[in-house]
């Protein structure tokens, strides 16, 4: 088996052994049902309100505002839909135009259904236009759904100013949601200070298992199910609960907040950053300043990014183009392009995103590489 060095961590994360360590007895011992009423369906449900109450403190939430869901994805569309179906006088939703596809498709479903969705643009660096944004409250906002706009950006890694967004939502009496599968567990997050409605966040992106994830929704906010069923979890989200994935969460949740890599992520991610962008032709694309710690994403004069990822896969090192959730899309990145990017800038991207595991002697080695790959597509298709 090749060593690979893994700079695609914000498509997926390596499960941390301790998590997996935590997981294992609610796979073969453990087992129960948790809605079963014996004891090994009680002690399965012991362990996943443990869970619940150590997520929910980590966002300084109540437990009872926590609902397990799948992952990211269908804690967006249960944010979108399930408020939809619980106030459907509600007609009128506002996004930003860097939103996770998630939220996107979620909202051409419900633009299909009659719903008018306003998309916020952005600015060069990838930051929300407050003013803009404010005008579309403003304009309709006894008729608005949600405002949902994502924390961190998946692709460019832009740090979103979600307090001051919140506030503007609680002044015109709005809700809010953020999806913040990127941030949760990376970035501080206080629902309560920060005045946030309601939070999408994933597991995998944290050295967790997939398959499993969380929708906050403050109480008193009405949501109905977008899955129905046995009526689990308070009859918000039908389905038997993915004990082993819930318990792993917690645990990640736990370790990310012990290990405090923030600044050594960061340096090395500078230090590789600074190397990359030494390359003729390369420009960093979104904020430097307004970005996630362990995100890097940058544009090369005459490559096409597919190439440069499938030469750096060759050379054993694992990159992407952009979100891997949509990455077999042959259409140029629509955050890309809100920033300012032409069709052709934004094809020749490249995202790099880090993990607590990496080291400077990696990141050392993938520039050199990053170099090399960028030089040899640029002299096969006779360009710079």
């Amino acid at each position: 088996m090749r060593n690979i060095i893994y700079l695609d961590n914000a498509a997926t994360t390596k499960v941390d052994g301790d998590v997996l360590k935590a997981m294992l007895p609610y796979f073969t011992e453990s087992y129960g049902n948790a809605s079963s009423l014996h004891s090994e369906g009680q002690k399965a449900k012991k362990a996943m309100e443990e869970a619940r109450k150590n997520i929910a403190e980590s966002i300084n939430a109540m437990p009872e505002e926590i609902i397990f869901t799948s992952g990211g994805t269908e804690s967006d569309n249960l944010a979108i839909k399930g408020l939809a179906f619980a106030y459907p006088d509600k007609k009128h939703i506002i996004i930003s135009r860097i939103e996770h596809p998630a939220v996107l498709e979620a909202c051409n479903e419900m633009q299909k259904q009659g719903y008018k969705i306003s998309h916020i643009g952005v600015d060069k660096e990838g930051i929300v236009d407050i003013a803009e944004l404010e005008k579309a409250i403003e304009s309709s906002k006894s008729n608005i759904l949600i405002v949902s706009i994502m924390h961190v950006n998946n692709e460019i890694g832009t740090i979103q100013p979600i307090e001051k967004i919140a506030a503007l939502c609680r002044k015109h009496n709005v809700f809010f949601h953020t999806d913040a599968v990127q941030s949760f567990g990376k970035l501080e997050i206080d629902v309560k200070k920060q005045g946030i409605d309601m939070l999408s966040a994933s597991a995998h992106k944290i050295n967790g298992p997939k398959g499993i994830g969380f929708l906050y929704v403050r109480n008193g906010i009405k949501i109905k199910p977008i899955i129905n069923g046995g009526g689990h979890e308070k009859g918000r989200r039908s389905g038997t609960e993915n004990i082993a994935g819930i318990v792993g969460m917690a645990k990640a949740v736990e370790l990310a907040n012990a290990i405090k890599n923030q600044k050594k992520i960061s340096k090395i991610r500078d230090a590789l950053l600074n190397k990359i962008l030494r390359i003729k032709g390369a420009r960093l694309n979104g904020s430097r300043e307004k970005r996630i710690y362990n995100n890097i994403n940058v544009s090369f004069d005459g490559v096409e990014g597919e190439s440069l990822v499938m030469l750096l896969d060759k050379a054993g090192i694992a990159a992407s183009t952009g979100s891997a959730c949509s990455s077999n899309k042959l259409e140029p990145s629509p955050v890309l392009k809100a920033i300012g990017l032409s069709d052709m800038e934004a094809h020749g991207s490249l995202r790099i995103t880090l993990g607590h595991e990496n080291t400077e002697k990696e990141i050392d080695y993938a520039a050199k590489k990053i170099n090399e790959s960028v030089e040899k597509l640029r002299r096969l298709s006779g360009g710079m």
